[in-house]
């Protein structure tokens, strides 16, 4: 409909129809009941996951993503406390897709060592993605602020939920591509959940090429995705080699005293870190193997979780 010499459905105005077109294909923005428009052929949406933005309060800002803040929030339908991703209304379309890209890889998966996807709210704007509340926070803040309280037996029960976790996603071909203690959360009972698919991508052959990547977290991240772009289930595994690190050195940054730059220098000539103070020996074993520098001599996470599971037995 056209208001005020500018064409719209809902939300933002165009000064042209194929503007308006080119916007809702690029955003895939729902054009709902509201605008009045009648739709002669509509794509028939998993109801499951839409959400009106009156069906979310918003409360405390939690902190600030990628795409935008994160605020802690409440479902009205039956008061749950949820988390809410926002994304920024000035960020461009390929961004707000990308955005968006989280949500459609978590509808898909159900697991207790996975963040569960409540729904989106994508009617108008800021988009939401609506998520479960994770209690304990990002497990590399509660790492720090729990040092001095953590015993040995938690920080194995966590690496073993991460590598639980990291199995599922691995036999659903999801490479998650950006694994650290930042995007892990402690739930209740001190659960830890894989998060933060915002870099995810699930591919038929397990292996996803990348070029031109943006803010690539160098010290997590195995050498053939720096050097080549190819990212795999088993340069997840050498992210989780640094997750076990981080875990067992409770939340010291990897690398300590090297640069980005230093760090990848140093790994191409076959440095490897040494073992935390708290890590047992076979716990530094299975990191070792996570650095291997072939993906192909690097153990798949089924292997890491029964390893770590008698780990936690003895």
């Amino acid at each position: 409909m056209k208001r005020t010499h500018q064409y719209r459905f809902e939300g933002t105005g165009f000064s042209t129809i194929p503007q308006l077109i080119q916007h809702h294909f690029s955003t895939k923005q729902v054009i709902t009941k509201k605008s009045g428009v009648v739709l002669l052929n509509p794509v028939v949406k998993d109801k499951k996951w839409i959400l009106n933005h009156e069906d979310v309060t918003l409360g405390e800002l939690l902190g600030k993503g990628n795409f935008g803040e994160v605020f802690k929030g409440t479902l009205q339908r039956d008061k749950t406390a949820v988390a809410v991703k926002t994304c920024k209304e000035d960020l461009p379309p390929e961004l707000k897709i990308r955005f968006l890209s989280e949500a459609r890889i978590l509808k898909q998966y159900d697991h207790p060592n996975i963040v569960k996807l409540i729904g989106v709210c994508t009617q108008r704007q800021p988009i939401y993605i609506v998520m479960e509340l994770v209690p304990g926070g990002d497990f590399l803040s509660f790492l720090r602020k729990k040092k001095d309280e953590l015993k040995t037996k938690q920080l194995v029960r966590f690496a073993v939920d991460a590598a639980a976790g990291m199995a599922y996603l691995e036999s659903k071909n999801c490479i998650h591509r950006d694994l650290a203690a930042r995007n892990c959360l402690v739930g209740d009972g001190n659960l830890l959940k894989i998060s933060d698919f915002g870099m995810s991508r699930q591919e038929d052959d397990g292996v996803y090429s990348s070029s031109g990547l943006k803010q690539i977290p160098i010290k997590w991240t195995a050498p053939e995705a720096l050097n080549y772009g190819r990212y795999s289930s088993e340069s997840d595994v050498w992210s989780y080699g640094i997750l076990l690190w981080e875990t067992f050195s409770l939340g010291v940054c990897p690398y300590p005293g090297m640069t980005n730059q230093q760090a990848r220098e140093q790994v191409e000539k076959g440095f490897r870190m040494s073992c935390p103070q708290r890590c047992p020996d076979d716990v530094y074993r299975v990191m070792q193997r996570c650095w291997q520098y072939n993906p192909e001599d690097r153990p798949k996470f089924c292997e890491l979780q029964r390893d770590l599971a008698a780990v936690k037995r003895k």
